[in-house]
This record gives C-alpha cells, sequence and structure tokens, in this order.
C-alpha cells in the first residue's frame, strides 16, 4: 500500500525529467547542426554558401519569434494570476547591460542592411533579410526578457522547455556566427602583419569572403564594412548574455521556489571613491594604450616591437594591482565568520561555473605562450614579457575567481534590530505601550523621573513588563544596573560595527575597482588589440594554422569572461 501511495508522484516527476533530457537533447542537435554548417562555410566547403548559413539562422530565428509570441499572448491573458518569481534571475543592472548591447547591435543590423543595398547586385537575398528578421528578433527577444526573465513556468512545462531551450541554442548559434565574422576579419589583419615583424617564412593566404562585384557608393561601403567589425564585439556579447538569462528561465521550469523576502541591493556610489579613480585611471590609460597600438602595430617592425612591449608591461602592471587586490579581499574574508549560502539557485550556480569555465580559455592561451617562450630557439626581446604576462594572467583569475565565486555565495549580513535603533518599550500602570525619548536620556535618569514608566531593557532585547507600587524602588536599583550593562555592551556593539564597516568599505573598493579593471581588459581584445596573434613566436613552435585554430576557439570565452566578471562585480558591489 505504501508503494502504491508513492506511485503517483514519482509518475508525477518523473515525465518532467525526461522532458527536460529530451528538451536539452534537441537543443544540442539544434546546435550541433548550426555549427557544422557554420564551420562548413568557413572552410569554403564545396556546395555551401553563405546563404544557406543564414537561411538556416533565419529559421531559427523565426521558430523563436512565434514561441515569444505564444508565451506574451498567453501570459496577457493570465496576467491577474499570481505566478512564482525567482528574485535572483534577471538582475535590473542585468537588463539594462543586455539592452545596452542589443541597442548597439540593432545599429549593426543598419549597417548590414545598407552594406546589403550597396552590394545588392551581387549578394543573395538572404543577406538583406537577416539584418531585418535579427532586428526583430532582438527587439522582441528584449522586450521578451524584461518582462519574463524572473519567471518560473508551471504551466505547459513540457512546451515550454522546448521553446525556452530553442531560444538558449539558436543565441548561442548567432554569437558563434558573430564570433567567426569578427574572427575572420582579425585574421586578415594579423596575416598582414606578420610581414612587418619579419616572418616571411609563414605563408599569407587572405581568407576572403567579400562580394565579387564593385559598390554602388565607395565612401558609404567603407564606412559599413568596417563599422560592422568594430560593432561586432557588442553583438557577440548581446547574444551570450541573452543565452545565459534564457538558460536560467529554462532551470527554473517546474522549480519549487521559496517564498521569502529578497532584499534589494542597489548600486551607491558612496564609499567607493578610492576604488573607482583607480579604476577610471585604469580604463583611460588602457584606451590610450589600444589606440596606440592599433595605430603603431604593422607600421614598421620596430614600431610593432615598441607597441607589443608598450602593451605587456601596462597588462603586467594592471594584473599585478588586480592580483593584490584580490588577495587582500581574501584575507579580509578570512577574518569575517561569516556563513555560506547553500540554497539552491540556478543564476548563481551558472555565474560560478561560467567563470571557470570560460576563464579556461585564457588559460590555455597562457600556457602556450609559456611552452613557446621556453621551446623557442630564438628570442626577440620584446618575447620576454610575454612571460610575466602569461604567468600573470593564470593567477590573476585564479584569485579572482575565488573572491567572486566567495562574495555571490556568502549570506549577507542581518543587522539586530534591537539593537541598531535601541528602542526601548516601557509598559505603563495601564498597561499601554509607549516608546521613551531617546536611550541618552534614559542614561541621565530623566525618562523615568518624567513619565514615571520604568523601563526594562534586559541583554539587548526588549522586554517589558507590569510594575507594582511596593517594588518601584527595587526595580529602579535594578533598571539602573541594566543600563549600565547595556550601556558597555552597545559600545561593545558600536565597536564592532566601526571594524564590520571598514572591512565592507574596503571590500566595495575592490570590487569597484576591479569591476573597471575587467572593463579595462575587455576592451583591447575586443576591438583587436590581440598580441597572441601579433606575438608570432607562438606560430613558430605550434605552426601557423595549429595555433590559429587554438587562439580563435579559445579568445571569445577569454573576452566573454571577462565582461561576466565585471558583471559579477558589480553584483558583488551591490551586496556589500
Amino acid at each position: 500500500m505504501e508503494r502504491a501511495a508513492g506511485c503517483p508522484a514519482v509518475g508525477g516527476s518523473y515525465p518532467q525529467k525526461n522532458a527536460e533530457i529530451l528538451s536539452s537533447q534537441y537543443g544540442i542537435n539544434l546546435f550541433l547542426a548550426g555549427l557544422l554548417l557554420t564551420f562548413a562555410w568557413a572552410v569554403h566547403a564545396v556546395g555551401i554558401s553563405k546563404s544557406h548559413l543564414l537561411s538556416y539562422l533565419i529559421t531559427l530565428m523565426l521558430i523563436q519569434l512565434l514561441w515569444m509570441l505564444w508565451y506574451l499572448c498567453r501570459s496577457c491573458t493570465q496576467r491577474r494570476l499570481i505566478r512564482d518569481k525567482d528574485t535572483h534571475a534577471g538582475a535590473r543592472w542585468l537588463k539594462c547591460g543586455i539592452t545596452l548591447f542589443a541597442v548597439i547591435t540593432l545599429v549593426l543590423d543598419s549597417f548590414k542592411i545598407g552594406y546589403y543595398i550597396d552590394f545588392s547586385n551581387c549578394l543573395s537575398p538572404t543577406e538583406g533579410i537577416f539584418p531585418v528578421a535579427h532586428a526583430v528578433h532582438t527587439i522582441l527577444q528584449v522586450y521578451f526578457l524584461w518582462c519574463h526573465a524572473k519567471d518560473v513556468i508551471q504551466s505547459f512545462k513540457t512546451l515550454e522547455r522546448f521553446g525556452v531551450i530553442h531560444s538558449v541554442f539558436t543565441n548561442l548559434l548567432l554569437w558563434t556566427n558573430g564570433v567567426l565574422a569578427e574572427s575572420k576579419h582579425q585574421l586578415n589583419e594579423h596575416k598582414e602583419r606578420l610581414i612587418t615583424l619579419g616572418f616571411g617564412n609563414i605563408t599569407i593566404v587572405l581568407d576572403d569572403h567579400a562580394p565579387q562585384c564593385n559598390c554602388t557608393t565607395t565612401t558609404l561601403c567603407s564606412i559599413f564594412s568596417q563599422g560592422i567589425y568594430y560593432l561586432y564585439p557588442f553583438n557577440i556579447e548581446y547574444h551570450i548574455l541573452a543565452s545565459t538569462m534564457l538558460y536560467v528561465l529554462w532551470k527554473n521550469i517546474g522549480r519549487k521556489v521559496e517564498h521569502h523576502q529578497q532584499n534589494k541591493t542597489p548600486f551607491k556610489f558612496h564609499g567607493i571613491t578610492v576604488g573607482m579613480i583607480f579604476g577610471l585611471m585604469v580604463l583611460t590609460s588602457t584606451i590610450a594604450i589600444v589606440v596606440v597600438y592599433l595605430i603603431q602595430i604593422g607600421g614598421s617592425k620596430i614600431k610593432s616591437e615598441l607597441a607589443l612591449t608598450m602593451f605587456y608591461l601596462h597588462a603586467i602592471f594592471v594584473l599585478a594591482l588586480m592580483c593584490t587586490a584580490g588577495i587582500v579581499a581574501l584575507l579580509i574574508y578570512r577574518l569575517e565568520d561569516r556563513s555560506l549560502d547553500n540554497s539552491k539557485n540556478p543564476a548563481r550556480k551558472l555565474d560560478a561555473e561560467l567563470l571557470v569555465g570560460t576563464a579556461a580559455g585564457s588559460w590555455l592561451l597562457s600556457w602556450g605562450s609559456i611552452l613557446a617562450i621556453i621551446c623557442a630557439q630564438g628570442h626577440p626581446k620584446y618575447t620576454w614579457y610575454n612571460l610575466p604576462y602569461s604567468v600573470l594572467v593564470i593567477i590573476e583569475k585564479y584569485i579572482q575567481n575565488l573572491f567572486i565565486i566567495e562574495s555571490i555565495h556568502r549570506e549577507q549580513e542581518k543587522v539586530n534590530d534591537d539593537i541598531k535603533t535601541l528602542r526601548i518599550v516601557t509598559i505603563s500602570r495601564g498597561s499601554t505601550l509607549s516608546l521613551t525619548p531617546l536611550y541618552k536620556e534614559i542614561y541621565n535618569g530623566r525618562a523615568a523621573r518624567d513619565s514615571g514608566d520604568i523601563p526594562c531593557l534586559f541583554k539587548g532585547s526588549i522586554c517589558a513588563r507590569e510594575n507594582d507600587g511596593a517594588g518601584v524602588a527595587k526595580e529602579e536599583t535594578s533598571q539602573d544596573h541594566s543600563l549600565v550593562m547595556h550601556s558597555a555592551s552597545d559600545f561593545s556593539f558600536s565597536s564592532r560595527n566601526s571594524a564590520t564597516n571598514s572591512k565592507r568599505r574596503i571590500l566595495k573598493n575592490i570590487a569597484a575597482f576591479l569591476f573597471l579593471c575587467n572593463l579595462s581588459l575587455w576592451i583591447p581584445p575586443a576591438f583587436g588589440c590581440r598580441p597572441e596573434y601579433d606575438n608570432g613566436l607562438e606560430e613558430i613552435v605550434f605552426g601557423f594554422e595549429p595555433w590559429i585554430i587554438v587562439v580563435n576557439l579559445a579568445m571569445p570565452f577569454s573576452i566573454f569572461y571577462r565582461m561576466h566578471s565585471a558583471a559579477s562585480l558589480f553584483e558583488v558591489n551591490c551586496k556589500t
């Protein structure tokens, strides 16, 4: 009988688990098919053109649009129903960030439309349809994430799993397409720069997918073609952020949410002046370094070597500062005795996994550079700066990951309201509750003398008791002793509170500094400042094609790591 009674519960959960497995397999196959199609176009496979790839992506986007419209319509018809929400998912600052990237993505789509119009004589219609479909997809998806990123879906769960996972892998494929297009552009520029560095033994064959016809307006074509590649980094970040938010939505389907009040943690500039100043100094200097690097690299051998040396010295200094800040933050955590929050949280779990997973990309590049420096027979002077740079990249990410993961798992400090406000409740003879004026007045004896009420404060907690006329003198004596004891404990609490506030201020400044530093280190690789390409030593040791494959695979993860770290550090600053 007990087994029979338990069967419905098991049977009820089994179909949902089965739907989760089926939907994940559907998404993976969808992604692999698109990935293979993308690879076939990249290597100029016979019978595969760009129009085939774009047709596949357009179809995926249209299916996602239909699903989002169905979900939005169903939500409007059921808007009066109370829905479960995951308070940790879809933070407002994350929505603002994805909106910013989406706006720049729309500018990119408009550039692509203009590019298609100028080369319409020799481009397939899919290259004109794709940016239009992508713009509509971007607008509706951002609206969907703003309104429903926190939803915990409890109805039509099987259907919704397939819809959400389809959206996740559609964004991943769009991300892959953007990464490939941007990487091919960077690779062509890199091949041209190698000649100036003296690596003439490397075969230079440009991978060109340019249209085979003349542009109708030369000036506009140049603006569109160059502008597209400067906007791709924002498009890449947009799609990877969208896919992570949708993945959290997928993990929350059918989840039982604990109903508790989530404390709002707004961002405040107060108290982080030092961290912001140093962070802005790093950001400003990094932008200047990138501008000089892009101007100097490829000009001549001397200029290219100076640009690489300048980049390495600046990066070594910044990474050393970041390592020091991270170590100080971890030491402060070791001095604090605060428990970790181990409750189930898909958004937090995903953040930690993405930090470690994407850090592996830059670790791979760093170990490749270290091995190349050790094994190379000849070493130009600028290549020696690559060794401390690569070592510091590994150490800095290791320390920063520890700091961020521990920060997002630490429970927020709960302040004792009784001690903080020091409100004293008294009961008069008529058993009526009242609040005394101020605890300082009680210490001076005025409150008891003026009102005739006798407050009772016992070991920091508020208590009240009725006093009869016969015990007034004894109660006053006992109360005086209690107030003296409370005064001492209040002084001790104030000292502890002052020390805690100092630690929090230091941690907030460290988080703000690391936030701006990660934004600074995101800029160089995102906008073409990539010494892994331009150094040249790795290509000699590993071979040109193998090393370029490694860089093209690892670099997108390294770029995403910096943006994701910046987002996580922003959250850490708000929570601290």
